[in-house]
């Protein structure tokens, strides 16, 4: 597959990629930055690419590797998904293996003879893998078309998935300084671009940065009062059988949420570092190879899943930074087809996290940066404004509207009001407990004191007598609750030591001295929720027609179309994605080709697919009439 000279690479890019593109993959034109970059790459340039999950990054290696003469190799740290990734190339028809501590000798021993052979167009290869003397001199010995340098942001060592393997492949570039590299990621800020172009010393490299825009995804946050029901109400009303990735902190958090949701009748697995090995691997291979299962996990889970039909992503408990949601967020939707990320967020997230990054390792840069994470994460949470703008501009992008009219903010827009008085009572409340009394105390004493309750501890401690006793009937729990995490958000209070107490901070003192106006945002009555009135199956069938974008007579064609492509993924022992991706069956259920020709043009359907699936699929076709 790999016979184009070096002689006039550039004048033969245009014309081989996309026949490449059309022949192998069944695409008839490339999407956004891909021509670029695979232009600069084919004609032997360097190039750092920042492009979201789901946008085609890896078309941007996979075309050079096939045009340019020799083996690509692909370095990455998903050893557990490498297998997938060589079953879905090798069932387009591309030469494709990898080697990683999964084989045994034997095995890495037949991937060496096809690599020095010739026999590759692409290699998989684990960073640690680089480090050994073994791995560098097998590769001089091979005719190498190009490096990618796969989940990039792994060298960032301020980046939310650092691995220190990641930091030697600076010897690439050292070693084959005439083998085009290409460095590429999902999502970095500017901070994390700039260390992956000087730690991978790629300072001459071409940099292209797509949008990071995922108009399919409709983000929404709602107030966390109940997780574990309002969960299985999302689940239930919006994507009943559906794929999806519940995420949680704590491996705790992770077994009694799919523990609950098995018992209620949703398909679940957990997945967290406390699991054995084999028990891991079990589950990440049902989710890649069954639909409509839930995976509930830690972020151990997720990067570099290429399951395309993901419909929804929860989080249970707040992500770390800015960059961890948008890459965990990312993982719905790789189709292009409507899907949910969907947040419960509550006063207790705020402290927890506070805490963690107090209390854990690291010096105090490490802490401050850790912080500075953390903020940008609230401030996404309280906005009023559009979240998927706020999301662009912390990745340095205008957004094209301030309105996207797919996230809960721009479709149920928020309603504000004037905290500061409120503001000044749980501050006063914070001081008058720390000077009259030496004392601090968390959220919970504090909205007892404000609203008058004469609890136990309140009479214990003599509360009832502080001046503040009171003063806060006017709002109920709830709604102290909310003013008590929008004041740690915006950092006008803090939380301190093992229990969470409450303390000012610098900024208190303008809000008590009335310097400083608080804005609020007010806290909803109920979660925003579905129509509770349309019964479930009604729902789930208008829900599949919307997500696959069908008319109603072809629904029944495309469910036959899943129903085979499930047999024969079973059948071959690889993910139902492999044979086909569901928006390649809509076209197909759209489109009701009659022969193979006509087959052959839909998107998604290259050569070998056409060749290996098409009688199966005109079957189908002839079954349904």
């Amino acid at each position: 597959m790999s016979g184009i000279s070096g002689v006039g690479m550039a004048e033969v890019v245009e014309s081989d990629a996309l026949r490449t593109l059309h022949r192998v993959f069944g695409y008839d034109a490339f999407r956004g930055e891909q021509e670029a970059i695979i232009e600069h790459v084919v004609a032997g340039g360097d190039a750092v690419v920042l492009m979201p999950t789901g946008g085609g990054k890896s078309l941007c290696y996979q075309i050079p590797a096939l045009v340019r003469p020799g083996t690509g190799v692909v370095v990455s740290p998903l050893i557990a998904l490498m297998q997938d990734q060589v079953d879905a190339l090798r069932a387009l028809g591309v030469r494709a293996g990898f080697m990683n501590s999964t084989q045994d000798f034997d095995e890495r021993r037949v991937v060496e003879a096809e690599l020095l052979a010739g026999e590759l167009d692409v290699l998989y290869l684990a960073p640690e893998r680089l480090r050994l003397d073994t791995t560098l001199n097998l590769l001089s010995r091979a005719e190498i078309s190009v490096f990618a340098i796969d989940e990039a942001h792994c060298v960032a060592q301020w980046g939310h998935d650092f691995r220190p393997d990641y930091l030697a492949l600076s010897v690439l570039g050292e070693r084959w300084p005439d083998v085009p590299r290409i460095a590429l990621t999902a999502t970095a800020t500017d901070a994390t671009h700039r260390e992956i172009t000087q730690r991978l010393a790629m300072q001459d490299a071409k940099h292209f940065v797509a949008s990071f825009d995922r108009p399919n995804i409709q983000y929404r946050i709602v107030p966390k009062s109940d997780p574990k029901k309002q969960l299985l109400t999302f689940l239930k009303e919006e994507h009943d059988g559906d794929a999806g990735i519940v995420y949680c902190l704590s491996r705790r958090s992770v077994e009694q949420i799919a523990e609950f949701l098995s018992a209620h009748g949703v398909e679940t697995v957990p997945y967290h570092a406390g699991l054995d090995a084999g028990t891991r691997a079990r589950n990440q291979a049902r989710f890649l190879r069954e639909e409509g299962l839930v995976v509930v996990a830690t972020i151990a889970f997720g990067m570099g899943i290429d399951k395309p039909d993901v419909r929804f992503v929860a989080h249970l408990d707040l992500p770390k930074s800015v960059e961890g949601y948008y890459q965990e967020t990312g993982r719905a939707g790789r189709d292009g087809l409507p899907s949910t990320a969907w947040m419960a967020y509550g006063l207790q997230d705020v402290v927890q996290q506070r805490k963690l990054i107090q209390s854990g390792e690291g010096d105090e840069a490490f802490r401050r940066r850790s912080a500075a994470h953390l903020d940008a994460m609230l401030a996404l949470c309280e906005t009023v404004q559009c979240r998927r703008a706020q999301l662009l501009r912390y990745f340095g992008q205008d957004p094209t509207d301030a309105s996207c009219g797919n996230c809960d903010t721009c479709l149920t827009p928020p309603e504000t009001w004037d905290g500061t008085i409120a503001a000044q009572k749980v501050l006063s409340t914070v001081v008058r407990l720390k000077r009259e009394r030496g004392q601090k105390f968390g959220t919970g004493q504090i909205v007892d004191i404000l609203l008058g309750r004469k609890t136990a501890k309140v009479i214990q401690f003599d509360h009832d007598q502080l001046s503040v006793f009171g003063i806060g009937e006017e709002l109920g729990e709830p709604e102290w609750r909310g003013v008590i995490r929008q004041l740690l958000a915006q950092d006008l209070l803090a939380v301190e030591g093992e229990y969470g107490t409450l303390v000012l901070t610098e900024a208190s003192a303008a809000v008590l001295g009335r310097q400083r106006d608080v804005p609020l945002r007010k806290e909803p009555k109920k979660p925003a929720g579905s129509a509770r009135s349309t019964p479930r199956g009604e729902r789930k069938a208008k829900a599949v027609a919307a997500a696959a974008d069908l008319p109603e007579e072809a629904t029944p064609l495309f469910e036959a179309l899943r129903a085979w492509r499930a047999e024969q993924a079973r059948e071959q022992g690889v993910p139902a994605y492999v044979i086909f991706h569901d928006a390649t069956l809509r076209e197909i259920a759209v489109a009701r080709p009659t022969t193979v020709a006509e087959l052959g043009g839909i998107s998604g359907v290259g050569e070998k697919k056409l060749a290996t699936y098409g009688e199966g699929v005109l079957e189908v076709l002839a079954e349904q009439g």
